[in-house]
């Protein structure tokens, strides 16, 4: 199934989809947009057009653990594209994600404005890949549990 990745942030959106077989995460653009009816209604319809199974959104929590105003916002995001839309939304813990896309920009020398537009992208598809590699161990799991 496909399955599409949102990394919730103030002035831009990172976007991220994967592959029918669920092994690939890729960067799917970046939206600017403030509004949040606005924007959950353009996610919804990019999942749509992409005709996706699930969206994931990512859970900004405290490197603690706890959850602050931006994991009650992706929360509330989350419940926008619920109702909004017709298939399942996730939420799935993103803590250190925008730091390893950080760090990825760091390795492929993506400075300035150019970085700007990648790095919420960058972190969509690691929330994505975090989520799909979770995904497949729990079925490998649930085999060897059956097997």
């Amino acid at each position: 199934m496909k399955i599409l990745a949102v990394d919730l942030g103030r002035a831009r959106t990172g976007l991220a989809v994967c592959d029918e077989s669920e092994l690939l995460a890729s960067p799917a653009g970046v939206i600017s947009e403030h509004n949040m009816e606005r924007l959950a209604k353009t996610i919804t319809a990019q999942a749509a057009e992409r005709a996706v199974g699930m969206i994931v959104v990512g859970l900004p929590r405290n490197m603690d653990g706890s959850e602050g105003e931006s994991a009650q916002n992706a929360r509330a995001f989350a419940e926008a594209l619920r109702a909004l839309g017709n298939v399942p939304v996730e939420m799935r813990d993103e803590r250190g994600t925008t730091i390893t896309a950080h760090g990825y920009l760091n390795n492929t020398d993506t400075r300035g404005k150019k970085r700007k537009a990648v790095v919420d992208a960058v972190a969509a598809t690691i929330i994505l890949q975090d989520y799909l590699d979770y995904r497949r161990n729990q079925r490998e799991q649930k085999k060897e549990g059956d097997g």
